[in-house]
């Protein structure tokens, strides 16, 4: 529990696991790993953000905090997954999709929003490997979609 001490001293707030849009699961451990489905960004009251494309309808910034949304709620995940947020060992990989412009190449600075809240989390823990692409559409006009693979004990 020191890990969810830690992000209550921070002011951080896991919110709820949202059902699954379709047929899939959020989480699938295997061995010492936890594969994390792809999240969308979520308002704190549980409602979507703004929609479409960065670059033209939504700001990096505005981008940035909508990809730290997805990260609190792949926090809330590997909590539902693993009943402590200690468990986790290792953030490993993290999958970052912008849905953005033909000419937007800043999709690294859009998904550093889930990765420097996982430092911000995790420490050490949570510095990880990353991709960070951007696509021509995602569900729902989205701004971003984001996959993590987390190492847990």
């Amino acid at each position: 529990m020191q890990t969810e001490a830690h992000m209550n001293s921070l002011g951080i707030t896991v919110p709820s696991v949202p059902s699954p849009a379709g047929n899939y699961v959020h989480a699938v451990r295997t061995g010492n790993l936890l594969y994390l489905s792809g999240k969308g960004p979520y308002n704190e009251d549980g409602s979507r953000p703004k929609t479409g494309k960065v670059g033209t309808d939504i700001t990096t910034e505005e981008a940035y905090q909508q990809a730290r949304s997805v990260g609190l709620t792949l926090i809330a995940v590997m909590k539902d997954a693993l009943g402590d947020l200690d468990k986790v060992k290792r953030i490993v990989k993290v999958l970052g999709m912008v849905n953005c412009a033909p000419d937007f190449g800043d999709q690294p600075k859009v998904i550093n929003g889930c990765s420097d809240l996982f430092v911000e989390v995790f420490g050490e823990r949570g510095r990880h490997a990353r991709s960070a692409v951007g696509m021509g559409g995602l569900p729902g006009q989205i701004a971003c979609e984001i996959e993590v693979i987390v190492e847990v004990e």
